[in-house]
């Protein structure tokens, strides 16, 4: 059995997820992959986590994905046994929010993972890049797909055919994190954001989580909808009486997830 290579924790509703492999660069291998998506479908089915905070180390979120392991592949094992996509997949349809609280270094499989997050709040030291060119490959888990959508065709094509870093600040004003905080604050802030989400009602965050979703996968007029087919269908939901109650009544909201 694989050593354990993640942490968690529960902080109220918010579920405190980090990379904690040996090596603080958090390369990130098939088992610790394996065990991030275990970890992470528990919280799906837990009725207490409205949100997760995922984080690394100090010195790094995570710094690319296992090249040793890369390194012994030939096409037909790698397409046979779908590399990188038989675990990683199945972090885009985890159905409650992901916050990514990125520190350090997230390169290549690292900044693709923070990349399939649903926010990503960034430490003042953190760095971004899709280096893999410089390995003779192309990115294999959304580099080329997911960094378009979030930071535009060029900004994308220079970060994939340079295979150069950038910094949080860089990373901010193309749109790729939401924020940038000091260092020292970055655990706490992420894990603000996850409670803001979390005092809300469960069934509402999932079903604005899949609206935002489907805008990517979608044309506009599908995505409006999606989106109002969700929105009629809330009106069945006891926490959109209680809700809109207790707006009238100007008092707090009391939601039962129902």
């Amino acid at each position: 059995m694989s050593a354990a290579m993640i942490s968690s924790e529960r902080r109220g509703r918010v579920a405190l997820v980090r990379l904690a492999s040996d090596n603080p660069l958090n390369p990130l291998t098939d088992a610790l992959m394996d065990q991030l998506v275990d970890i992470l479908l528990r919280n799906e089915t837990d009725p207490h986590v409205h949100a997760t905070v995922l984080t690394g180390s100090h010195k790094a979120f995570a710094a690319g994905a296992d090249i040793a392991a890369m390194s012994t592949l030939d096409y037909a094992s790698a397409f046979a046994n779908d590399y990188i996509g038989r675990s990683w997949d199945r972090i885009r349809t985890m159905r409650k929010p992901i916050i990514a609280a990125v520190g350090g270094y997230a390169l290549g499989g690292g900044c693709e993972l923070a990349m399939m997050c649903d926010i990503v709040i960034a430490a003042d030291d953190a760095r971004f890049g899709q280096p893999e060119i410089k390995l003779g490959i192309v990115p294999g888990a959304g580099g080329t797909q997911r960094l378009p959508r979030a930071a535009g065709k060029s900004t994308a094509m220079l970060a994939c055919l340079t295979g150069e870093s950038f910094d949080a600040n860089e990373a901010l004003a193309y749109g790729l994190v939401s924020k940038v905080v000091p260092r020292e604050q970055l655990i706490d802030e992420a894990l603000r954001v996850g409670e803001q989400i979390a005092r809300h009602s469960l069934p509402v965050i999932v079903a604005i989580k899949e609206a935002v979703d489907r805008a990517f996968e979608s044309s506009l007029s599908e995505g409006l909808l999606f989106e109002r087919r969700l929105f009629h269908a809330g009106f069945s939901l006891a926490d959109q009486k209680e809700g809109m109650a207790a707006f009238l009544e100007r008092r707090q909201a009391a939601f039962q997830n129902r």
